[in-house]
């Protein structure tokens, strides 16, 4: 148990709030094949997308990076906002939160106009006050500044009553990097030494037990 509850909650979006591994995964996929590449499996995507584009893709694809990048955001705008799927009580998550009066942002490495789309088109713009995506800030997550960005206008300053919560080491990383509180948010807790140097403060298998965690 937290010794003390949020006056904010930074959440992660892609896997945090929302499921959108089937589009994530089919655009890469089309782009590797594309690059003439072997695409990864689906648990391959899970295991190693973390970055956001900008800061991976010059890694994988190399001086076909523009073109890559081209391919994969054209492919997954065809059809993200069909398949856009909410997690199991992370709406209900959000409104109590919103009723305790604590302030809530997205940092995602998705690019921020496509982030900004999919909330709304959820509904979800009113309960956020700041939404970060990829290429809103010099640098991507896990840089520090992108959450004081997400703080901007909110009086707060990061420390341990801003929860940073996410389902990778990269939103571990960057809470850490930012002085937050680490909140894991996946099924499964952490495996010995999964996490060194950046451990998560607080491990919450679902949306639901985190809500229950804020009660």
């Amino acid at each position: 148990m937290p010794d003390i509850l949020p006056k904010a909650m930074i959440f992660d979006w892609d896997n945090t709030l929302i499921d959108s591994w089937v589009t994530i995964h089919h655009a890469l996929s089309v782009t590797f094949q594309e690059m003439g590449m072997v695409p990864w499996s689906l648990d391959e995507a899970k295991d190693r997308v973390r970055a956001s584009a900008r800061d991976s893709f010059p890694a994988i694809f190399g001086k076909n990076t523009e073109a890559a990048t081209r391919i994969f955001y054209h492919t997954y705008e065809a059809s993200h906002l069909d398949v856009l799927t909410p997690l199991n009580g992370a709406k209900e998550l959000l409104d109590l939160a919103r009723s305790r009066g604590i302030y809530l942002a997205v940092v995602s490495n998705k690019q921020g106009r496509i982030l900004r789309k999919e909330v709304k088109h959820l509904g979800w713009d009113s309960l956020f006050s700041q939404l970060i995506g990829a290429t809103d800030a010099p640098k991507d997550k896990p840089d520090p500044y992108v959450v004081e960005l997400a703080l901007k206008e909110s009086g707060l300053s990061a420390g341990k009553d801003v929860w940073f919560v996410g389902d990778t080491d990269i939103d571990l990383i960057c809470a850490h990097n930012a002085l937050c509180y680490p909140v894991l948010l996946r099924p499964h807790p952490p495996a010995a030494g999964e996490f060194l140097g950046h451990a998560p403060s607080q491990h919450v298998s679902s949306c639901h037990e985190l809500k229950e965690l804020l009660l």
